[in-house]
């Protein structure tokens, strides 16, 4: 399988696969449930981690949290929940107090109308771990997320003990070049998405309760080992994305590019230590653009992984962040 970095630049079924998550019944596809604005989807749970929310930043933020030591929060990306770090949260815990957080737009957190460029995004993670009773934190990323963990190491650095940001970086200019026709004998699609996602209201419409055909398309075009997010991953993520609230959401963060890639122009290196992780199709261009984008950066390639190197290669992820953000003595 080629891995080239036009294919992976990203980002960020049925009533028997609901089921078997036990996230209860599947979608009814009434009028009246296809238009309403959810907002406390229900989540899965993780052994030795409890589920709480604060109001922060003007809306109600749902996270995961288990573990002692200093604070860890991880952020997901699309079309995900905080659930994507599932398989890294109880080897970390035993080395860090683990908060991992549901985006503005996306799962147990609130969706409002607006907010999503990602220095909003980042203000909210601030307020959060404020209402938390803490002053800093380390912070990690993939895809969506690791554009607001950069956001937040630029905007609040002194709140930003050390960020890792995983395979996407901050939207900047050329993210206007992307094509969106293939050129004959291109192996790998457009990057469609990008577009689909800038489209409004029409995307809730199309997609409401079939959540689960479109992230397991996005996965199984992203994934090497298309088995490294199982069915009833796959269900958690696809109920979350059936929902209107929620598409609209997500689109939401793509909607907001224009914006973040006006702020990213104000924003000097950041002096926060970074580490840059990603699969070989996109290491090439982080190894080159996030050196000028900071001051105190390492990077390092994951190999045998496409874009969602968390749920691939988790115990890879595991020590290039214990070996970043150090380990409890």
């Amino acid at each position: 399988m080629a891995l080239d970095r036009r294919r992976f630049l990203a980002v960020g079924g049925g009533a028997a696969a609901m089921a078997a998550t036990g996230l209860g019944t599947a979608w009814a596809a009434s009028t009246t449930d296809r238009k309403a604005a959810h907002d406390a989807i229900p989540q899965p749970s993780l052994r030795g981690f409890t589920s709480g929310s604060v109001v922060a930043n003007g809306i109600r933020q749902h996270y995961v949290a288990g573990g002692t030591g200093e604070p860890l929060v991880l952020l997901h990306g699309w079309p995900q929940t905080w659930w994507m770090w599932r398989k890294v949260m109880p080897a970390l815990a035993e080395h860090f107090r683990v908060i991992a957080v549901d985006l503005r737009g996306m799962g147990g957190t609130a969706k409002p109308a607006g907010g999503y460029d990602k220095k909003n995004m980042a203000k909210d993670i601030h307020e959060l771990i404020r209402a938390l009773g803490y002053r800093s934190v380390h912070l990690a990323g993939h895809d969506i997320g690791s554009m607001v963990a950069y956001s937040f190491a630029a905007n609040h650095p002194a709140a930003a003990r050390k960020v890792a940001l995983l395979d996407v970086l901050h939207p900047d200019d050329s993210y206007y070049e992307f094509r969106m026709l293939p050129r004959p004998g291109q192996s790998s699609a457009s990057p469609w998405w990008f577009a689909f996602n800038q489209v409004r209201q029409l995307p809730e419409e199309l997609i409401a309760g079939q959540g689960r055909e479109v992230v397991d398309w996005v996965f199984d075009y992203l994934l090497v080992d298309r088995g490294a997010i199982d069915d009833r991953s796959r269900a958690v993520f696809g109920r979350n994305y059936s929902y209107p609230a929620a598409i609209r959401g997500g689109n939401s963060w793509y909607q907001a590019f224009g914006q973040d890639i006006a702020d990213l122009k104000t924003y000097r290196p950041v002096g926060t230590p970074l580490l840059g992780l990603a699969h070989p199709g996109y290491f090439p261009l982080m190894r080159a653009t996030l050196p000028k984008q900071g001051t105190d950066v390492r990077v390092a390639e994951i190999a045998g992984t496409g874009h969602y190197l968390v749920e691939e290669q988790p115990s890879e992820v595991v020590r290039h962040f214990l070996d970043f953000f150090g380990r409890r003595r």
